[in-house]
């Protein structure tokens, strides 16, 4: 990558959120300036000092959290993104997403930027499969964002099935390749 890209990478609660990590340090190896973003669900399964710690920059977590600037953070992270990340995409911010809801950091993020979003979805076979939730990913879709995955796989509750997060050096490539294709 020849100029920094700035990627806003958002982590929402899955098991698959310790993938996070890797792929934070990932992109900040092939030289992103990597901004995350973690939701009240993910912070059960990863840590903001484990993320910025990886990322080398400050960890966004609540919409009120006091600003270190006087920018309307959510907004500035917006117009900054080269790419949105959310990996994982749980169905509950997929529907969310889908349905134009922004009721935290994450998703307003998401719903204020100009750049390409890539979600890479993590969750049960049967939440996956379920035709609400792939009604969700057709619209979004439709409307530009990318997907990498899910995988078959072992899952959380203990089954093999479709729902297993691609593994992060995947969805490092995924981000860059999109990065690249953006230029």
């Amino acid at each position: 990558m020849k100029q920094t890209k700035r990627i806003v990478l958002g982590v929402t609660g899955s098991i698959a959120a310790f993938k996070a990590a890797e792929i934070a340090s990932g992109l900040v190896r092939s030289g992103a300036c990597v901004h995350v973003v973690l939701t009240r669900e993910a912070e059960e399964f990863v840590t903001p000092l484990t993320m910025q710690t990886l990322s080398r920059n400050k960890v966004y977590r609540g919409m009120f959290d006091v600003p270190e600037s006087w920018d309307v953070e959510h907004v500035a992270l917006a117009d900054q993104a080269d790419l949105v990340l959310i990996a994982p995409a749980t169905a509950n911010v997929i529907g969310k997403l889908a349905s134009g809801i922004c009721d935290d950091f994450l998703t307003c993020i998401v719903t204020a930027t100009k750049a390409p979003v890539l979600l890479a979805p993590a969750m049960n076979d049967g939440m996956y499969r379920h035709p609400i939730v792939q009604e969700n990913v057709a619209k979004l879709k439709k409307i530009g964002y990318t997907f990498i995955g899910p995988r078959e796989g072992r899952l959380a509750c203990g089954r093999d099935g479709l729902g297993r997060m691609c593994e992060p050096q995947e969805v490092v490539a995924a981000a860059l390749g999109l990065l690249q294709k953006k230029h």
